[in-house]
C-alpha cells in the first residue's frame, strides 16, 4: 500500500483486503483469542485508529474473514453433497468437507464466546443477518438431497453443524502438555478424533431427524 490515506473506494477496498489478510495470516500461528487488535495493527502497519477507519473492533475484522471462509465452504459443501444417497452419506460429505478446514473451524469455535462479545449493534445486526443466510443456505442444500426433511428439521442439523464443530474443534487441538498425556495413554491424534466426533454425531443428527420426519408423514398418511 504506497498511499498514506485511502480516499478512493478503490484504496478503501484495498486496505481492508490488507487488514483481512493480515489477520489471516495470524490465524495460522495462534488462535483468534490470543490476538490483540494492537498486534494485528502492527503487523498491517497502521495504527490502532486507522484500523478502526476500517472495522469497528478486533472482533468485527475476524467475523468478516469467517462470513468470507462460510461462504467458500458453502460453495464446497454444495459441490461435495452426493446427488443420491441417505442422510448417513449427507452427513458424511458435510463432515468431511469440514476437515482440513482449520481457519473456519477456529472461528466458528470462537463466534459465540469471543468474536460476539464485543461488537456494536449495527455490526451484530449486520453479521447475523449474514450468518442467518449462510446456516439456510445449508438447510437448502442438505433439505435438496434429503426431500422428507422439513424445513424445521434442515435447519436444525445446519445450526447442528457449528455447535457439533465449535465443541469438538478445541479438542482437536490441545495444549502441548495435554498432546503428550494423551500420546502416553495411546489416544488417537486430536486431528483423528474430531474428525470421528464430528462424522458420529453429524451422521446420528441426520438419521434421527429423517427418522423422525419418516414417522410423521407415516402419521399424517394413515386414515
Amino acid at each position: 500500500m504506497e498511499f498514506q490515506r485511502a480516499r478512493r473506494p478503490e484504496q478503501v477496498a484495498e486496505r481492508r483486503r490488507a487488514i483481512l489478510g493480515t489477520a489471516r495470516a495470524m490465524l495460522r500461528e495462534r488462535r483468534v483469542a490470543d490476538i490483540s487488535l494492537r498486534e494485528l495493527s502492527d503487523r498491517v502497519g497502521l495504527a490502532k485508529s486507522n484500523v478502526l477507519r476500517y472495522f469497528d473492533s478486533r472482533e468485527a475484522i475476524f467475523l468478516a474473514v469467517l462470513d468470507e471462509e462460510w461462504g467458500a465452504w458453502l460453495d464446497d459443501v454444495g459441490r461435495r453433497l452426493p446427488d443420491a444417497g441417505g442422510p448417513v452419506a449427507v452427513a458424511t460429505a458435510v463432515a468431511s468437507s469440514l476437515v482440513g478446514r482449520d481457519l473456519l473451524c477456529e472461528l466458528v469455535a470462537g463466534m459465540a464466546g469471543v468474536l460476539e462479545r464485543n461488537v456494536p449493534v449495527d455490526s451484530a445486526r449486520a453479521f447475523k443477518l449474514r450468518a442467518h443466510a449462510r446456516t439456510a443456505r445449508l438447510a437448502d442444500l442438505v433439505r435438496a438431497r434429503l426431500p422428507v426433511l422439513d424445513e424445521a428439521g434442515a435447519r436444525h442439523f445446519a445450526h447442528a453443524v457449528l455447535v457439533m464443530t465449535a465443541g469438538l474443534w478445541p479438542y482437536a487441538n490441545p495444549t502441548e502438555a495435554v498432546a503428550v498425556v494423551l500420546r502416553e495413554m495411546g489416544s488417537p491424534p486430536a486431528a483423528e478424533l474430531f474428525a470421528t466426533g464430528l462424522t458420529e454425531g453429524l451422521v446420528n443428527q441426520l438419521v434421527g431427524l429423517v427418522a423422525r420426519a419418516g414417522d410423521a408423514a407415516d402419521y399424517s398418511a394413515r386414515p
